[in-house]
C-alpha cells in the first residue's frame, strides 16, 4: 500500500455526535458499497459527521454520508447516495421501531 492509505480499523467518525447525542446502544455494521467507493474510502477523505440511519422500503440506509469521488476509477459513484446497512433483521426490527416509537435517532458514530 502506498503512502496515507488506511488498510484496517475505522475509516471515519463522527466525534461530534458523543457530545450532542445521549448514546443509548451501539451497534457495529457492514454497509454495501460500490467498488470505487471502497477506494475512496481507503484514502481516509470520507465524513460522517452530517449522517443518520433511517428506514427506506423497509431497509435499514445510511443517508448523507460522503464518501467523495475516486477520480482514477471509470465509473464512479454520488458521494452522497444512501447506503444500505448491513444489518440481522431481528436488530433491524429493534432499531426501527425504537425509531418509529420512541422517535430516537440512529447516529452513525
Amino acid at each position: 500500500m502506498s503512502k496515507g492509505h488506511i488498510t484496517t480499523g475505522r475509516v471515519a467518525e463522527n466525534r461530534r455526535a458523543r457530545h450532542e447525542y445521549q448514546i443509548e446502544e451501539t451497534l457495529e455494521t457492514g454497509l454495501i458499497l460500490r467498488g470505487s467507493e471502497v477506494k475512496s474510502l481507503r484514502t481516509g477523505r470520507a465524513s460522517i459527521a452530517e449522517s443518520y440511519a433511517g428506514e427506506d422500503r423497509g431497509r435499514l440506509v445510511l443517508f448523507n454520508a460522503n464518501i467523495p469521488i475516486y477520480e482514477p476509477a471509470r465509473d464512479n459513484h454520488e458521494p452522497k447516495r444512501p447506503r444500505e446497512l448491513l444489518v440481522k433483521t431481528r436488530e433491524r426490527n429493534k432499531l426501527l421501531g425504537l425509531v418509529r416509537r420512541e422517535g430516537m435517532t440512529l447516529v452513525p458514530l
